[in-house]
C-alpha cells in the first residue's frame, strides 16, 4: 500500500479536526429580528446641541422630575451603574454625583457622538468615575458582572432587539443587581398620537419581556405621570 508523504498526513489530519470541531458545535443562532426597524435613524449621526434642546427642556417629564428619578434609585456610594441610552448624559452626571469618586458610571449609548460629548463634560466637571462605551443595538458592550444597577429612562422603546439586549444587561448584572426602567405610558385614547406611533410597547407587555429575560419584578415606583418607573431584580 502507497504511504501518505508527511505532508498529505498534515493535511488530512487538519481536515478531521475541522470535521470533529464541526460537529461538535451547535448550529449558530439567528439574530433577534428588529421589533422597530429605522427607529434609531436620527441618532446614526446626531447633533448634539439640538438634542440637548430637546432632552433637557422644561415641560418633559422626566428631565423636570430628573432629581427625584435619581433619588428613587437609592443609590450608595461606591456602587456601579450604567445608563443605557445615555442620550446627552444628565442622569449620567446626576448619578455619578450620588455614587461618588469611589463609584464607576457607564454612559452607554449607541451614538458615539453623544458617549464623545459625555465624556467631554466629565473631564471638564472633574467626574472621572463616568466611563464611556458605545454599543451596538443589540447589547450593552458591558463586561459580565460588572454593575449593580442598570437604569434606562425612555429608551426601552428604542430597543431594536429586546430579549438580546435583556440577556446582555442580566449578564451585565452582578448577582442581586437591578434595572430599572422608566419609559412612557402607551395607553390608547389616553396617550398622545405620538406615542401611540412611536412606543411599541405597553408597560404590561414590557413587563412580561423582562420577567421573561431572568428578572423578578420589585415594584413600580409611583413617581410619573407620563412615564412609569419599574424596579426589577436579576433572577437568580
Amino acid at each position: 500500500m502507497r504511504r501518505w508523504s508527511p505532508r498529505l498526513r498534515r493535511i488530512a489530519a487538519a481536515l478531521l479536526a475541522a470535521l470533529l470541531v464541526a460537529s461538535a458545535s451547535p448550529p449558530a443562532l439567528a439574530r433577534e429580528a428588529s421589533v422597530s426597524p429605522g427607529i434609531n435613524a436620527p441618532f446614526e449621526t446626531p447633533e448634539v446641541s439640538g438634542w440637548i434642546e430637546a432632552f433637557e427642556s422644561e415641560g418633559r417629564e422626566i428631565w423636570d422630575r430628573r432629581e427625584a428619578i435619581v433619588a428613587a434609585l437609592e443609590l450608595k456610594p461606591g456602587i456601579a451603574v450604567a445608563d443605557i441610552g445615555a442620550g446627552t448624559g444628565f442622569f449620567v452626571r446626576l448619578i455619578a454625583r450620588e455614587v461618588g469618586p469611589t463609584g464607576r458610571v457607564y454612559a452607554v449609548d449607541i451614538a458615539r457622538e453623544f458617549v464623545e460629548a459625555i465624556l467631554r463634560r466629565s473631564e471638564r466637571d472633574g467626574q472621572g468615575q463616568i466611563q464611556g462605551v458605545v454599543n451596538p443595538p443589540d447589547r450593552t458592550g458591558l463586561p459580565a458582572a460588572s454593575v449593580d444597577l442598570v437604569f434606562s429612562s425612555d429608551t426601552y422603546h428604542h430597543f431594536e432587539y429586546p430579549a438580546s439586549m435583556l440577556a446582555s444587561i442580566r449578564q451585565a448584572l452582578r448577582p442581586g443587581g437591578q434595572l430599572v426602567i422608566v419609559d412612557f405610558e402607551r395607553i390608547p385614547g389616553v396617550s398622545s398620537p405620538w406615542i401611540l406611533a412611536h412606543v411599541r410597547a405597553d408597560k404590561a407587555t414590557v413587563i412580561r419581556e423582562v420577567e421573561a429575560a431572568g428578572f423578578r419584578l420589585l415594584g413600580e415606583i409611583p413617581l410619573l405621570r407620563q412615564n412609569y418607573m419599574l424596579r426589577f431584580q436579576r433572577a437568580d
